[in-house]
């Protein structure tokens, strides 16, 4: 057999232990008004760097610097280019890699070196970047998802030169709204975090510790900002999305920010909210299966300019004049003249409504009549091992959800056809009364627009372990043939269903992959699914005296 080279040797175990160090591997690019680009490691208060890549305008400076933060590659010729159209317009561009991911040194633990603990990665990135001779000491933070989180997390730390920031799509919990969904786990899902880490043993180690601590307990609380609003003080836009399950973090954001939060977050806070699916640059007319009209459309990178520009260069712009709160009311497409599709401008949120009750009716009705029934229920079983499915890893909103609808054990409830437009705008909750073969087993309640040629386009979903159903802090099991209620918050909306519509909600125990399967047995939720599971007979009690119900925000 032929030897390898030392060379090739060393090249394979990079390969195989440091897979990151190769995916920051990006050729050339030439950008516009000559934008240059330059890595640097920054160092932490600790001495360990993170990775980082400046984007720096052309000319003598000095600059005001916005910077993002993310675990994810910041490689890809997309964000590159938007980097440097930031950069463009006058400002450093400072993007960088969470500790222990990409090219960063340290441990991987996820978010938790960026927070207030003993680390405060993001506070002393932005301190670093105070302190350079190209930089004006005025800095502002944006990002998407991780890198939403990233900066309600920094700003509980108060950098004393971090003027403001812009989130999208963005989180307060990490349990409530990234690991521990609805109390249940996506433990394959998170694996695949593996890709991410300078060392993928350290994410597996980080798992390991997630799920010894399944409850929402201390090592949680740790990591949930909505403990801290009062802490928070800059002024931040938020931008949310209707198809997004993240919505509810950018609402609480703007919520908690606007109204807990210090002397120069009080009252500084704008939310905007559109009909768009979980992302940064994707906030476009075209959704999934839907068309909305050209107002749909949001140029996310002319208005982050335009807040930037006010705060950290003082141009009168007036932005801080525009309505605290804009949302998007959705409507139906391809119907001229329907109910809808526009802007709607407030001073605060949540808009007042009227909170009416939609019950689960036998022979499959949504009505907002009780039902009369003494004794009336449907059946559903969920199998761990033959679960119904709800393919992707995204949210598959703004589609038609029929392929989920017509398997075997997944139950529909749709109203009448309506005489008239109704409109939901606000929190959906609901309240489900159920009983089970097993100790334990989840429920998935979601919410679709049925158009008169069938297609059920879904808005919202959710899920609940049972085990969690009075709450995250602790486990209750339920006794078979016991009856319990399973209330839960659905999602948030903005949804005119128009006259000649039906209103449908569904409701499962299973959806995989997008769901994990509950092994249904009880015991603790392990990383490896395990070989013991249980076949859940699960009922959804809707009679006179057990009466499951949605609770929907009708705007009068």
């Amino acid at each position: 057999m032929r030897k390898l080279a030392p060379a090739c040797l060393w090249m394979i175990l990079c390969l195989v232990l440091c897979p990151a160090l190769f995916a920051q591997e990006a050729p050339p690019l030439k950008f516009e008004k000559g934008v240059t680009e330059k890595h640097v490691m920054i160092p932490m208060r600790d001495g360990v760097k993170l990775s980082a890549y400046l984007y720096i305008p052309q000319g003598k400076g000095p600059w005001p610097v916005l910077m993002e933060q993310r675990y994810a590659s910041l490689r890809s010729k997309g964000s590159r280019l938007s980097f440097a159209e930031m950069a463009g317009h006058d400002y450093v561009v400072c993007a960088v890699n969470y500790r222990g991911s990409q090219q960063s040194e340290g441990t991987w633990v996820g978010y938790r070196d960026l927070q207030w603990g003993e680390k405060q990665d993001g506070y002393d990135v932005v301190e670093w970047l105070a302190k350079q001779p190209w930089s004006t000491g005025k800095i502002g933070t944006f990002g998407s998802s991780q890198g939403g989180y990233a900066q309600n997390y920094l700003a509980v730390t108060q950098p004393p030169h971090l003027v403001c920031q812009f989130m999208i799509d963005t989180g307060l919990s990490l349990y409530h709204e990234g690991y521990f969904i609805g109390g249940a786990a996506k433990p394959n899902r998170f694996k695949g975090m593996d890709a991410v880490c300078r060392v993928a043993a350290h994410n597996r180690a980080l798992m390991e510790e997630w799920f010894s601590h399944p409850d929402y307990d201390e090592y949680w609380q740790a990591e949930d900002c909505t403990l801290h609003f009062d802490k928070m003080n800059v002024p931040c836009f938020t931008v949310g999305s209707w198809y997004d399950f993240m919505c509810v973090g950018s609402i609480q954001s703007y919520i908690g920010r606007q109204h807990k939060g210090g002397p120069n977050s009080r009252g500084h806070q704008k939310l905007y909210i559109g009909p768009w699916l979980h992302g940064r640059f994707n906030k476009v007319n075209k959704v999934g299966d839907m068309l909305y009209p050209e107002n749909a459309n949001f140029d996310m990178m002319a208005e982050m300019i335009r807040w930037f520009d006010h705060y950290l260069k003082g141009k009168r712009n007036e932005i801080e004049l525009d309505p605290n709160v804009r949302y998007y009311v959705m409507g139906a497409v391809g119907e001229p003249g329907a109910p809808g599709n526009v802007w709607r401008s407030t001073n605060d949120w949540p808009v007042p409504v009227e909170e009416t009750p939609y019950y689960l009716q036998q022979d499959s009705k949504l009505s907002t009549s009780k039902p009369t029934s003494a004794d009336s229920f449907t059946q559903l079983i969920a199998d761990p091992l033959n679960p119904e499915k709800i393919e992707g890893r995204g949210f598959p909103g703004a589609r038609d959800a029929r392929v989920v609808e017509e398997q075997e054990n997944v139950l529909t409830f749709t109203t009448d056809t309506l005489t008239e437009a109704v409109e939901w705008t606000g929190n959906v909750k609901a309240e489900l009364l159920v009983s089970s073969s097993a100790k334990d087993t989840d429920f998935i309640v979601r919410v679709s627009d049925v158009y008169p040629d069938g297609r059920s386009i879904l808005i919202i979903d959710m899920i609940r372990r049972a085990r969690y159903r009075d709450g995250f802090e602790q486990q209750k099991f339920m006794e078979p043939g016991e009856v319990y209620k399973v209330g839960f918050n659905v999602g948030w909306l903005s949804q005119i269903f128009n006259k000649g519509h039906k209103i449908r909600v569904t409701v499962c125990s299973t959806g995989a992959p997008f769901y994990e399967p509950n092994p249904n047995t009880g015991e603790p939720i392990t990383i490896e699914f395990p070989e013991k599971v249980v076949v859940a007979k699960n009922k959804i009690h809707h009679s006179s005296g057990q009466a499951s119900r949605i609770l929907a925000p009708v705007k009068p």
